[in-house]
């Protein structure tokens, strides 16, 4: 989808997801001492708003000025602050560059063709000091045949291990794995598959 599908998708009132963080990057950052983030793919801002609340200055980068105007608002309706930044993520590089280097970097549900993808993910790490992390929480590739929801297209899914591949040159990985989500549904309860991957930039 491009920019103009995901201002369709994102006009109408209510938030397309929830409100809160999702809830792996809650336990995964809820201890790390608040400094400088960027949510690469913001959507409506969940993350990068929660991020706030506990402190950090946030940069989210989303090319969908639709997402990035209810993630402002949201932020207000919150009483914090973020930056937001309209632009591709893999092509942020020179906006991103004109910072200084973040704490955190951070992609949540971000899911495009494998090379494209794989620059998203080096852009990611190259925005981030020494010592800094890098998180990721994505639809699995497994999640097809044995989750729920997400996208069906395979070429647009992945492993943790890819990730962890792709950031391992320039990072030290912490945690890459399959994690189960539960989803409620009108169905009843589901489990969606994610993949989780957690990394020290060195």
């Amino acid at each position: 989808m491009d920019a103009e599908a995901w201002d369709e998708r994102y006009r109408g009132k209510e938030l397309v997801w929830s409100a809160g963080p999702n809830r792996f990057v809650a336990e995964e950052l809820a201890d790390l001492p608040p400094g400088r983030a960027v949510d690469l793919a913001a959507g409506e801002g969940r993350n990068a708003v929660w991020l706030a609340e506990q402190g950090w200055d946030v940069d989210a980068v989303d090319f969908s000025a639709v997402a990035l105007e209810k993630a402002e608002q949201m932020a207000r309706e919150r009483g914090v602050t973020i930056r937001t930044v309209s632009a591709d993520v893999t092509e942020a590089g020179s906006v991103l560059a004109q910072a200084p280097l973040f704490d955190l970097a951070l992609i949540v549900y971000l899911h495009l063709p494998w090379p494209r993808m794989e620059e998203a993910l080096r852009l990611a790490a190259t925005s981030v000091r020494p010592g800094g992390t890098l998180l990721l929480v994505g639809h699995h590739a497994d999640n097809i045949s044995r989750g729920h929801g997400g996208p069906q297209d395979p070429d647009v899914l992945y492993t943790a291990e890819q990730v962890a591949e792709a950031w391992r040159p320039s990072a030290r990985i912490v945690k890459a794995e399959a994690v189960d989500r539960p989803v409620e549904t009108d169905e009843g309860p589901r489990t969606a598959i994610d993949a989780l991957v957690r990394a020290e930039r060195i």
